[in-house]
């Protein structure tokens, strides 16, 4: 989809919103989504999955067939590079990369090396009060621990078929995996013709 297609469904999606005069947060209470993932579905940064459509449907009622079909689409997943302009952007990146080393040696020391993921990932935005009575937004990250992989040769079914090997081949028993006599039988193939 082209960015001029894509910011015409936006525009046109966030217009319904206005139109609604409901909130991201009040429309996330009658779907049962996050108020931001209300928000990515909105601007097409997420897909509308079809148990999700009717709930939508009802929040926003004058939700336009060709924009509800739209929006079951996969999406272009993409950001203008100028965002970062907006002040509540730019301090939200800030915030990141002032305590993201923090952040990543916890994450280190809790789970081991790896990372949390933005894919199997949570985000909402919360308003509570501090203990000094004032305002305070609360943005929750919460996102899968994903651990990063050590490269096996002998775990590695792609580098199995392309012919990689260390050490001897040893033929694998068969009733352990139906795949590895296939596999050896790939890797001696490949390593005979190569």
């Amino acid at each position: 989809m082209e960015e001029s297609s894509k910011a015409s469904i936006v525009n046109r999606l966030l217009a319904l919103k206005r139109k609604s005069g409901k909130s991201y947060s009040q429309i996330a209470e009658e779907t049962g989504l996050t108020n931001v993932y209300v928000g990515q579905l909105l601007r097409r940064q997420a897909q509308l999955k079809p148990d999700t459509a009717p709930k939508l449907l009802a929040a926003l009622p004058d939700l336009p067939d060709d924009l509800l079909q739209e929006m079951m689409r996969p999406p272009l997943r993409s950001y203008d590079p100028h965002l970062i302009q907006d002040p509540t952007i730019y301090r939200l990146n800030e915030a990141v990369m002032q305590f993201g080393e923090s952040i990543k040696e916890i994450i280190n020391e809790d789970f081991g090396d790896g990372i949390m993921s933005a894919i199997d990932f949570y985000c909402s935005v919360d308003k509570i009060k501090g203990a000094d009575g004032k305002e305070r937004a609360v943005i929750t990250f919460d996102g899968k621990y994903l651990p990063h992989t050590e490269q096996h040769l002998s775990s590695c079914p792609s580098c199995l078929f392309i012919g990689h090997h260390v050490g001897p081949q040893v033929e694998p028993a068969a009733e352990s995996n139906p795949l590895n006599s296939l596999i050896y039988d790939t890797v001696k193939l490949t390593t005979l013709c190569c």
